[in-house]
């Protein structure tokens, strides 16, 4: 099969993460038969340098022409200063809008090999830790009506909800639960807020239609707080735009291992969104640092989510368990400086974990 992929490698050490995804790729269609064609494009940081905009419209013309998209990162302190409407993050915002991804599907799992970076106690996290948070993405008070008054001394973000748009991420929780553990918990604050009341009232319409999942319901703060002491009460968790992008960061600090941590946006139709969770971390962009394994399991993500691969996907993220069980890491994953001496030749860089990935892709 052939495959159309737009790259946006944007800032940092996005390129350098993003060439190891594309190599990894093109070992599945040398293994499977499948054929991937790259297109390159520009947003974030990049793309303000080039063009003066942070999305410009030849980049989502070719997001929404492709079968999926892989993103590395975006931003730096280079353009911190810059007007808000003029940063590089209004490109993430642009292309979830453009391309209608609704849902963001983001993983936090612990990886057997790399539990001693958890920093939760281990018998906190001895049954292991796996949870999917759905996180809903283009609506709420990152979308709502905003603005300042004309005297600069009060400004207002507005949360904004459809049951429409609550239905449809909520739709994705429980299809996502019942292929896991059948638990899925709807995360509010709905004590308080009238958006959040209608969440409850939307997903208890729904629950009668999937009588395997046990639904439930929890406040945002003690959602955070749950997290941290039992997060193993956790299958899959669906909650709105804000919240979902502050307990998916809380998420995935508690696995130890933020490199390692993928995900997916998805909608109705169309080209998936898919990148890794970090930053741009532009300190040590170039530098054969920065760890690709979060990149090439979010082209996992890609495989299985955006074109119907599963075999293929399965098969990159046991060459990436057999990669962390022969002992290689990256620095990021080797914990402290007795542990990285121990190492030695198995702590590794950016293109050699590559390789790694490829050579155990390989040899399954």
């Amino acid at each position: 099969m052939n495959f159309k992929i737009t790259t946006i490698p944007g800032d940092g050490i996005g390129p350098d993460i993003v060439r190891e995804g594309c190599r990894v790729l093109e070992s599945i269609g040398k293994k499977f038969g499948h054929s991937f064609a790259f297109t390159e494009a520009k947003a974030g940081g990049c793309a303000i340098d080039a063009t003066g905009e942070p999305l410009p419209k030849a980049t989502l013309d070719a997001c929404l022409a492709a079968d999926a998209v892989l993103l590395g990162a975006v931003g730096g302190p280079k353009w911190d200063t810059l007007p808000g409407n003029l940063r590089p993050e209004r490109a993430l915002l642009g292309l979830r809008a453009g391309m209608k991804t609704f849902a963001n599907l983001r993983p936090a799992l612990m990886f057997p090999q790399l539990a001693a970076a958890c920093p939760l106690k281990p018998e906190i996290v001895a049954q292991g830790l796996d949870i999917l948070i759905v996180r809903e993405l283009t609506g709420g008070i990152y979308f709502g009506d905003r603005g300042r008054s004309a005297d600069g001394n009060s400004a207002w973000d507005t949360e904004t909800y459809s049951r429409q748009e609550i239905e449809r991420v909520v739709k994705i929780g429980f299809e996502s639960a019942q292929k896991r553990q059948k638990r899925l918990c709807v995360v509010d604050k709905a004590n308080i807020l009238e958006s959040s009341r209608l969440w409850r009232e939307v997903s208890e319409a729904m629950k009668a239609s999937y009588p395997d999942v046990a639904l439930s319901y929890m406040y945002v703060d003690n959602a955070a707080m749950q997290l941290v002491r039992n997060p193993a009460q956790f299958d899959v968790i669906v909650t709105s735009n804000m919240f979902g992008d502050i307990l998916s960061d809380e998420a995935s600090q508690i696995t130890g291992s933020i490199g390692m941590l993928a995900s997916a946006s998805l909608g109705e139709s169309g080209p998936g969104l898919y990148e890794p969770i970090h930053g741009s971390a532009p300190d040590i962009a170039g530098k054969d640092l920065a760890n690709p394994l979060a990149t090439i399991l979010t082209c996992a993500m890609m495989l299985r989510f955006s074109l119907g691969l599963s075999a293929e996907a399965d098969a990159v993220e046991k060459a990436v368990s057999s990669v962390l069980d022969g002992g290689w890491r990256t620095g990021d994953i080797a914990g402290g400086a007795q542990d990285r001496a121990a190492l030695g030749d198995k702590l590794v860089g950016t293109r050699k974990m590559g390789d790694l990935v490829v050579g155990a892709l390989e040899a399954l």
